[in-house]
């Protein structure tokens, strides 16, 4: 699905500033709020947290914090359908997604809407880029990353540094390029990126859009509080069948619309008589 082409609005020529979104997913994030909600730019539009049926107080935090914060309730489990469901919501001309355990600075934030304004679609962060780097990440997860990396660039032709990581910013009109709207949809759990695989869904469709891509470097920290519910064997997997399901989808699609050449040979043939 390629972006048509338009003439530039008035803040992506510079003369007025873009409103960003800061959707924010969060699965019992109550002690981590506090950072994140409090380091976030003033200057910000709206944040929505889409809260995935916490039971800590993580919504009462959120909103103690921050009274203006926008709620939504997730519609079934995982990291990509309450991405999916604050896509939907969002009211700005960016949204920026980020992680709710503190291991994203939301100071960066800036850097990203830089680029967008700079004439990229898709501003995506990258541990793996010259000022960049992770407090986090462990061996097996960087080698799967660069892995799992390595298989994209090679299937869609593109020269990403990252795949896995959950700062990036892109502007809302490129939404139904990246999300599909079956990923809110009620229809049971386990949905194909529903879960944390859904940065890889992203960044394979924006390759398929041929958005125009920045990697802004970026530094992950260490979660702040609690466990994460990223589990690498599994969720590497998922990654890897998401990689090639998607290649699948693809094939399919084109099919369906290529032609078919008898038809078309029949045709010419008629047009000749």
């Amino acid at each position: 699905m390629a972006i048509s082409a338009r003439t530039p609005s008035s803040f992506e020529q510079g003369r007025n500033a873009p409103r960003v979104s800061v959707v924010i997913p969060a699965l019992n994030e109550a002690r981590n709020l506090p950072h994140v909600l409090t380091e976030i730019p003033e200057d910000i539009h709206e944040v929505i947290l889409v809260d995935g049926h916490s039971v800590d107080g993580t919504v009462w935090v959120a909103r103690s914090l921050r009274p203006d914060i926008r709620i939504v309730e997730q519609t079934r489990q995982g990291k990509g359908n309450a991405l999916a469901c604050g896509f939907a919501v969002a009211t700005g001309d960016i949204i920026v997604t980020l992680d709710a355990d503190g291991s994203a600075d939301p100071g960066e934030i800036p850097r990203f809407v830089e680029a967008l304004v700079d004439g990229a679609d898709f501003a995506k962060g990258s541990r793996f880029l010259d000022g960049g780097g992770s407090s986090d990440i462990t061996r097996i997860r960087s080698l799967g990353n660069r892995v799992l990396c390595g298989f994209v660039n090679v299937l869609y032709r593109t020269r990403y540094t990252d795949l896995c990581y959950g700062l990036n910013a892109f502007w809302r009109r490129v939404v139904p390029a990246v999300s599909d709207p079956r990923l809110i949809a009620v229809r049971g759990n386990g949905a194909w990126g529903d879960g944390f695989e859904i940065e890889t869904l992203i960044n394979i469709r924006v390759a398929r859009a041929r958005l125009k891509v920045a990697e802004v470097p970026s530094f992950e920290h260490a979660r702040l509080h609690g466990v994460s519910n990223l589990r690498a064997a599994s969720d590497g997997l998922r990654v890897m069948r998401t990689i090639f399901a998607e290649r699948a989808r693809l094939r399919m699609q084109y099919q369906s619309v290529r032609p078919d050449p008898s038809t078309e040979l029949s045709g010419a043939i008629r047009q000749t008589l």
